[in-house]
């Protein structure tokens, strides 16, 4: 497919990974559909991105909510050829904490916003996606979502991230497999280490420090290097079923 003529469907749109993936829809000459709960910036991404871009408040949790921004984000673009799961969260917590044993409802919250979140927009995407015009090789759409390296090495604290991101990893073939008689390909993106608005609230120097564990290149991945990917993607049929690691070789330590 031409991601120039990409229809995009972006969870978490309004910064971060998501808000870069939609800037390279729309440089491309594609649209984007920004998915998110932050509206006030959700709605100064979208104006920043201009007329081919639309910003539609969004809970991921909200099955409904998430089947009317889907809805909306199609009449808007005509369709829907490309959905990218960002939105995502990182509650940290010991299994055994100074204060007990950690909490089940963090755990829980951040199952449902990562993991079943990421089940609802690809199911709902895939809806719409179905309806297209198949291209030469039967192809209708493209599911990308985002993972990350804890589904792999989750330091402590991480075991509801890491769960969350192992679910989304485990998910994506059966998904892909079951998908392909509609010419839908699933794939799934494990960052590293990325410049983020998490990141960006930590001291430089912690930034850096971080950024020198990696083996190659020694820094923080750029949102725009998970945008190109995506792109890479979309304009690669053969590319289905399959979990990218994009972390410069890191393999996260304990802690």
């Amino acid at each position: 497919m031409d991601f120039a003529s990409a229809k995009a469907v972006i969870s978490g749109g309004a910064s971060g990974l998501g808000l870069a993936t939609a800037r390279r829809v729309i440089d491309a000459g594609g649209y984007a559909a920004l998915l998110d709960v932050n509206e006030e910036q959700g709605v100064k991404s979208a104006e920043e991105l201009g007329e081919r871009a639309i910003f539609l408040k969004t809970d991921v949790t909200d099955e409904a909510g998430v089947k009317d921004s889907i809805k909306n984000a199609a009449e808007f673009m005509d369709g829907i050829t490309l959905a990218v799961n960002c939105a995502g969260v990182l509650l940290p917590a010991r299994v055994l904490g100074r204060e007990g044993p950690a909490p089940v409802d963090s755990f829980s919250k951040t199952i449902q916003i990562n993991l079943v979140g990421a089940f609802i927009v690809t199911k709902e995407a895939a809806a719409v996606m179905q309806l297209n015009e198949p291209n030469a090789d039967g192809e209708r759409g493209l599911v990308v979502s985002t993972a990350s390296v804890a589904a792999y090495e989750g330091q402590i604290g991480q075991a509801s991230y890491s769960a969350s991101k192992g679910g989304i990893i485990s998910m994506m073939l059966p998904i892909a497999r079951e998908l392909a008689r509609f010419g839908i390909r699933v794939n799934t993106i494990a960052p590293g280490i990325f410049m983020t608005p998490m990141m960006a609230g930590l001291p430089e120097e912690v930034r850096q420090s971080l950024g020198a564990q990696v083996p190659f290149p020694p820094r923080l991945g750029r949102p725009e290097e998970f945008a190109d990917l995506v792109a890479s993607i979309y304009g690669n049929a053969m590319i289905n079923g399959e979990t990218i690691r994009l972390d410069g070789a890191i393999r996260m330590q304990p802690k």
